[in-house]
């Protein structure tokens, strides 16, 4: 295993770090965690030299936590660091966000969180927290021991995203980023500004919801036709790995193979690894997907539940698969149970909801109706 060293961080990090949000192979939300299968994949990968697990309090129907401190019994937890993130709408004081604290340090059974972050914050997010006194809740539970580094992760625009970096003092700050995402939300340029301001960067979303994970017949043709042969998983993470202001790249398991994979991948990758031919392979791939992608959601879920009843991030899994593989959407098994559900997108109230939950600002509401319409 790959481990960094970054200023701010006392320990080096291993450049694969475990996400626990799709345990199962779902994101969040709407699903039981298979205890023991989970349990086995995250001592798997600790094994296996992995020092990074990222999780959150919603996460799996707000049980990723509970099942992360269940593995991390038996000696696990000396091996690791955590990092768990508050959701601000669950907080509405500083009272709160300490007792909010407090249910987490008890699901993950430790005395302390290692990485602390304000989950998923724009600009009004970030100006809310700081009402409700997030500098002094950082610095009070830094001083108790109860966290160790001040955090976030983010959802909004460059723009919030400079802001939020530069008005305070962070230790760590994790963004959405992968090979298809360089200009949207904090993009190249967000990663580009922590690296200047000594804040190392943990990756979210580096195979885009597993989107690139596999690759439609022009995507592979490309990787196909390359001198060096690599699974699409290895050609996205090595891109990654590429940049030396990243600190760790999470990969969200559910299987022991993928886990295995992962191992063997991040064990090739440095900072600097990617020479200009193999960058140039990755521009040329994102062209080959912008070409076919109809709309970037990446499935986290955020929308859910629509007050309509429309399966949002199903209707556009259908609508880009359909794009992206060919067929026709009444051969999709995700088209034929959002019909047995009555969960299709003419349902759709356009009251909006969806749009301001959205992470990835998308405009669900109009995308629904194009979607409906190539469906049928």
């Amino acid at each position: 295993m790959k481990y960094r060293q970054f200023p701010k961080i006392s320990e080096k990090v291993s450049i694969f770090g475990l996400g626990c949000m799709r345990f199962n192979g779902v994101a969040s939300g709407d699903s039981v965690i298979n205890e023991k299968k989970a349990i086995k994949l995250i001592r798997q990968a600790i094994d296996g030299g992995v020092n990074y697990l990222d999780t959150a309090y919603v996460y799996l129907d707000k049980t990723s936590e509970t099942v992360v401190g269940k593995a991390l019994r038996d000696g696990y937890r000396e091996k690791v660091t955590i990092a768990t993130k508050m959701p601000i709408e669950h907080v509405n004081n500083y009272e709160e966000m300490e007792a909010l604290l407090d249910s987490e340090l008890k699901k993950l059974q430790t005395d302390h969180i290692d990485y602390y972050l304000m989950h998923g914050i724009d600009k009004a997010k970030w100006l809310k927290f700081k009402e409700m006194g997030a500098d002094k809740f950082f610095e009070d539970k830094k001083r108790e021991g109860k966290i160790r580094y001040k955090c976030f992760s983010f959802h909004g625009p460059y723009e919030d995203f400079e802001y939020i970096i530069k008005d305070y003092d962070w230790d760590m700050v994790q963004i959405q980023y992968n090979f298809m995402d360089i200009d949207n939300q904090a993009g190249t340029k967000g990663l580009k500004l922590a690296g200047e301001l000594g804040i190392p960067v943990v990756i979210m979303e580096g195979l885009l919801g597993g989107k690139l994970a596999s690759a439609p017949d022009n995507v592979q043709k490309l990787y196909d036709e390359f001198e060096t042969k690599r699974s699409p998983v290895e050609w996205a993470f090595r891109w990654l790995g590429n940049c030396p202001e990243i600190m760790t790249i999470l990969s969200g398991c559910n299987e022991e193979e993928q886990i295995s994979d992962n191992l063997r991948i991040f064990d090739t990758i440095e900072a600097g690894v990617m020479d200009d031919k193999e960058l140039a392979l990755i521009d040329a791939v994102r062209k080959a997907y912008n070409d076919r992608t109809k709309i970037g959601c990446t499935g986290c879920r955020y929308c859910m539940p629509c007050p309509g009843g429309v399966d949002i991030p199903r209707v556009f899994t259908v609508w880009n698969e359909c794009s992206l593989y060919g067929g026709k959407a009444q051969d999709n098994w995700n088209y034929m149970e959002l019909n047995r559900l009555e969960m299709t997108p003419d349902k759709c109230l356009e009251c909006g909801a969806c749009e301001t939950a959205c992470p990835q600002s998308l405009n669900i509401i109009e995308s629904l109706k194009t979607a409906w319409s190539e469906f049928n």
